[in-house]
């Protein structure tokens, strides 16, 4: 007996196309130099750089990328927290990353290894907004590497609050 094949709605496959153009444009025309201050270095095993062999990014063009929303608990503030920010596998893609892991190194020097297989498997972000707002540096801004804590319990643990570096300001792919 045949089985009808699964079919992406509409909004799945434009989405999908449109992540794929985003990554041969990027390769294609390189990556345009930030407007602003950069406030996101990305160096490493990375093919598409915009500052000799890295990637820089203000935060416009973090923007730019799109973003998503999501609200967790996490054991920094007593109530739940909405982040909004870039997907790390999407950032990955468009450099075209080749690494395993990433170090994420924030501005007091704080680094922390992170499996480049947590971005798409957790939905990981660079958070730019807490709570709609953007992130100060003296509240861990501006920019913060979340997890969806309670969308798995296997989050809530040290590992991957020990990976959630705020301040961050480099990512470099090995």
């Amino acid at each position: 007996m045949l089985r009808p094949r699964a079919k992406l709605a509409p909004s799945a496959a434009m989405a999908g196309f449109c992540l794929l153009f985003a990554g041969a444009v990027a390769y294609a025309e390189g990556l345009q130099s930030p407007a602003g201050k950069p406030i996101l270095t990305v160096s490493g095993k990375i093919e598409v750089t915009n500052a000799g062999d890295s990637a820089e990014f203000d935060r416009e063009m973090l923007e730019a990328l799109g973003t998503v929303t999501f609200e967790t608990m996490t054991p920094w503030y007593d109530n739940p927290v909405k982040f909004e920010g870039v997907r790390l596998d999407k950032l990955m893609t468009l450099l075209g990353a080749r690494g395993t892991r990433v170090k994420a190194v924030a501005l007091n020097d704080y680094s922390t290894e992170i499996p480049i297989e947590d971005f798409a498997r957790h939905g990981t972000i660079i958070a730019l907004k807490r709570d709609s707002e953007y992130m100060p540096v003296r509240d861990k801004g501006p920019l913060f590497i979340v997890y969806p804590y309670d969308s798995d319990v296997a989050l809530q643990s040290q590992t991957f609050y020990g990976r959630s570096a705020w301040q961050l300001s480099k990512l470099i792919v090995e």
